[in-house]
C-alpha cells in the first residue's frame, strides 16, 4: 500500500462506485471495489476474533486501517450515501485503534446520509460515536491525563444532535465540562481572567446538562468546584 499510483487508483475507483450509487436506500454491493473491501474485511475481522486482548486487537487494527485509506477517501470524495458496510466498520475500527479525527471523518458521512450499522452493532450511529469517544476521554481525565477539547467539540457537532440514551448524551457533555474545566487553574496567577471566565462558563454549561441528563453521571463536585472558580474569577472583574 506504499505505491501512490496504486492508492491513487483505490482512490479514484472507490470515489466512482460510490458517486454511482446514490441514497441510503441503495447499497454498495455489486461494486467491485466494494466487495473487494468488503471480503478483506471479513478475514481481518477473522483474524482480530483470534486476537483475545483488547489493546492487542487495537494494535492490530492500528496496522489494517492504512490499507483501507484510499477506499475510505474516495468514498467520501464521491460518495452519495449509499448503505456501506466496509464504511460503517471501518468508523469504529478507527475509534478502537485511537484514530478519532479519522473516525469523525467517517461518522460526519455516515450521519449526514443516515447510512445504517451492520447488524452486530446494537447501538445507532450518533450513540456510538458520542459514547465511544466521550468514554475514552473520561478515561484520561479519571487518570488526571487530558483529551483535546476540539475533538470532544467535533463529535458534538458531528453526533451531539443524534437520538440516543440520555446516559450516553450525559456522558459527551460530562467529558466537555471536564475537559474545559482542566483549562483553569485554581490558582490566580498569570492566567487571563477573560480566557478562565469563558473556559468555566462553558464547563458550567455542559456539566449542568451532563447532571441534567443524569444526576449520577459524576459530574456534581467538578461543578462546585466551576462554580467556586467561577466566583473566584468573577470578583477581580467586578471590582
Amino acid at each position: 500500500m506504499t505505491n501512490p499510483c496504486r492508492r491513487h487508483f483505490q482512490r479514484v475507483t472507490a470515489a466512482v462506485a460510490a458517486a454511482a450509487v446514490a441514497g441510503p436506500a441503495m447499497t454498495m454491493e455489486g461494486s467491485t471495489v466494494y466487495e473487494l473491501h468488503l471480503a478483506k474485511l471479513q478475514q481481518d475481522y477473522l483474524r482480530l476474533k483470534q486476537v483475545q486482548s483488547t489493546e492487542g486487537k487495537a494494535e492490530l487494527k492500528k496496522q489494517l486501517l492504512p490499507e483501507y485509506v484510499p477506499y475510505v477517501e474516495g468514498v467520501l470524495a464521491g460518495g452519495k450515501g449509499a448503505q456501506d458496510q466496509v464504511l460503517t466498520t471501518l468508523m469504529v475500527w478507527r475509534m478502537d485503534a485511537g484514530d478519532f479525527a479519522g473516525a469523525l471523518d467517517i461518522a460526519e458521512y455516515v450521519i449526514q446520509h443516515a447510512l445504517l450499522m451492520p447488524d452486530r452493532f446494537e447501538r445507532t450511529t450518533g450513540t456510538i460515536v458520542a459514547e465511544e469517544i466521550a468514554e475514552v476521554a473520561l478515561k484520561a481525565q479519571k487518570a488526571g491525563g487530558t483529551f483535546d477539547v476540539d475533538l470532544l467539540l467535533r463529535t458534538e457537532q458531528i453526533a451531539g444532535e443524534e437520538d440516543m440514551p440520555d446516559q450516553a448524551k450525559a456522558k459527551l457533555h460530562l467529558a466537555l465540562g471536564k475537559a474545559f474545566a482542566e483549562m483553569v487553574s485554581d490558582d490566580d496567577t498569570s492566567e487571563s481572567k477573560v480566557a478562565a471566565l469563558c473556559h468555566l462558563e462553558s464547563s458550567k454549561k455542559y456539566l449542568s446538562r451532563a447532571i441534567e441528563l443524569n444526576t449520577n453521571c459524576g459530574g456534581k463536585k467538578d461543578l462546585e468546584r466551576v462554580e467556586r472558580l467561577l466566583k473566584k474569577y468573577a470578583a477581580p472583574a467586578a471590582n
